[in-house]
């Protein structure tokens, strides 16, 4: 019984051990398909045209010729 408890390939040791792990490895496919389902939303966002130049405008500053772009912090 000890033998068995402590020691082989299916002792408890190793049972707890990959229950962890298993445990680990979903929380890291749940997280996985959430940036998944953030970067679908996002995708959808930017398939409108003024959408993705509002995006354009945000992030890289962008604009158009007759403007001027004035940053404030």
């Amino acid at each position: 019984m000890v033998v068995m408890v402590f020691f082989g390939d299916q002792s408890l040791i190793n049972y707890v051990r990959r229950s962890r792990e298993i445990r680990h490895l979903e929380e890291q496919r749940d997280s996985y398909r959430e940036g998944i389902k953030r970067a679908e939303k996002g995708l959808q966002v930017l398939q409108n045209t003024d959408s993705l130049e509002r995006y354009a405008r945000e992030h890289y500053y962008m604009h158009a010729e007759n403007e001027d772009v004035y940053l404030l912090e």
